[in-house]
């Protein structure tokens, strides 16, 4: 098999240098048009926050008119001791969505430990998106149990899910949509170093590759440093070590190692500048919570306050947190993780306020799947639709877009167990935060592959203010 050179570069630059660019080579507009490029007035940011493991977000929008709370109370009632009292019904913390007259008079409800993002709710800067999940096309109970409708590969598995959501297809795809995002942007010229276009503040991934640009990993303190370069006290080793890992006395001939070369010099160089900035940080009053997420959450914060001074004017960030495969013990685990996303993602949107760009980070949660509706004991079982939160000011916020279905079994997006056959589609919820990022029409069409086999209005079309 022939490995490209280019195709040899992408792995080394995804790989241990992760501060790494393809620009050093060029690179061709792989569907995307110049001429009909992306619109980049003024600055914009996307922030992907994954929950791995697939999060029950059955526990996050709840039901709340009596009908449906004592049902789902029932369902699950081998769950509900382990609470200790709060999912009790008057614990819970009531929404009060604009378009509550699309459901029925069912009402729904947050979990207490999540009032940061229910008072973002109330106050219009966060909206739900409901029964969202990878689909290829529209697809119900009966067709499901027909087999009539193509559905993605390896559902319920967690790589290939978490794949999925990420790029519309199983492990081993190339690029994500956050990455396809930003190729569209430093195609039309938004970002002077094309580097910091997608950042990471846990890992090299798939969601923040594009083909014209690569994840840059960040610390939760600035960029990732080779540890050598710091280790010795002695500024000749230092020196030394430096030019070595910036390859400054390469001087062969073949192409290969010439751009492994380069490559490993940008680097370097790229986390001297990316730390330089953040040094020169004045920094934001703001508190994060003092956990993993909160780290991540304050690390992309800086970075968004430096933009200028990395040059760039469009970004997407991608962090995420663990521990949602609640098999067992979930009454007693998913409360401590949902506070942490509530307090992190709601110091972010404070730290987004205090830089005066509350409307110009849009900041959506996404996870491998959600969870069946039926309890297992004390925990649930892999399921496939979920609920998601989006917060930003640009959000058209305090609704709940799209059906939630009822908390009972049996009804048309119920694949069995209450595991949720999604309303809307991966593509559909990642379009309107591609269009409000700047992406046209044939942008739009080159990231969401899928986009094009569901016809009907997308229920989530003007959620950014920019309708289609």
């Amino acid at each position: 098999m022939s490995i490209s050179r280019r195709h040899l570069l992408k792995g080394i630059g995804a790989g241990t240098l992760s501060a790494a660019t393809l620009t050093t080579l060029g690179t061709a507009m792989h569907g995307f048009q110049a001429a009909n490029a992306a619109e980049v007035t003024g600055y914009k940011a996307l922030v992907c926050v994954f929950l791995l493991g697939g999060c029950d977000t059955h526990d996050v929008l709840l039901p709340y008119d009596q009908a449906s709370y004592d049902s789902f109370r029932n369902i699950r009632s081998s769950m509900f001791g382990g609470y200790n009292g709060s999912r009790d019904r008057n614990q819970l913390l009531a929404l009060s969505p604009t378009n509550s007259g699309d459901f029925g008079g069912r009402q729904f409800a947050m979990p207490p430990e999540m009032s940061g993002l229910h008072g973002l709710f109330q106050s219009g800067d966060a909206a739900f998106v409901a029964n969202t999940g990878p689909l290829i096309r529209p697809l119900n109970r009966s067709q499901w149990h027909a087999r009539t409708v193509q559905v993605p590969k390896q559902l319920f598995s967690h790589n290939d899910q978490q794949s999925t959501w990420a790029a519309s297809a199983p492990e081993g795809a190339q690029f994500g949509w956050g990455g396809r995002f930003a190729d569209a942007a430093v195609l039309s010229g938004a970002n002077t170093n094309r580097e910091f276009s997608t950042i990471t503040a846990v890992g090299n991934e798939l969601f923040l590759t594009g083909q014209e640009v690569l994840p840059y990993q960040i610390g939760l303190n600035g960029a990732e440093e080779i540890d050598l370069l710091t280790e010795f006290d002695n500024a000749d080793i230092s020196t030394l070590l430096r030019r070595h890992f910036s390859a400054a006395d390469f001087n062969q001939s073949n192409l290969i190692e010439k751009d492994v070369a380069r490559i490993a010099d940008k680097s370097v160089v790229l986390n001297e500048n990316y730390n330089q900035a953040v040094a020169n940080l004045i920094p934001l009053t703001t508190s994060f919570p003092q956990s993993h997420l909160g780290a991540q959450m304050k690390a992309i914060a800086n970075s968004v306050a430096i933009r200028d001074s990395l040059s760039v004017r469009r970004q997407v960030f991608f962090a995420a947190i663990g521990g949602f495969d609640t098999h067992s013990t979930q009454a007693t685990d998913l409360p401590a993780r949902l506070a942490d996303i509530d307090q992190s993602l709601t110091a972010f949107h404070t730290a987004m306020k205090e830089l005066g760009l509350g409307s110009n980070v849009t900041t959506f949660t996404a996870s491998d799947f959600g969870r069946t509706l039926a309890a297992n004991g004390d925990g649930t079982d892999h399921g496939w639709g979920s609920h998601h939160l989006v917060v930003g000011g640009a959000v058209q916020g305090q609704k709940i877009y799209g059906d939630v279905p009822p908390a009972e079994f049996g009804h048309d997006q119920d694949a069995d167990s209450g595991r949720l056959i999604p309303t809307i589609s991966v593509e559909q919820y990642a379009e309107p935060l591609g269009r409000w990022f700047g992406l046209n029409d044939s942008e739009i069409a080159a990231a969401l592959p899928n986009l094009g086999n569901f016809t009907a209005a997308n229920p989530v079309a003007n959620m950014m203010g920019v309708g289609v």
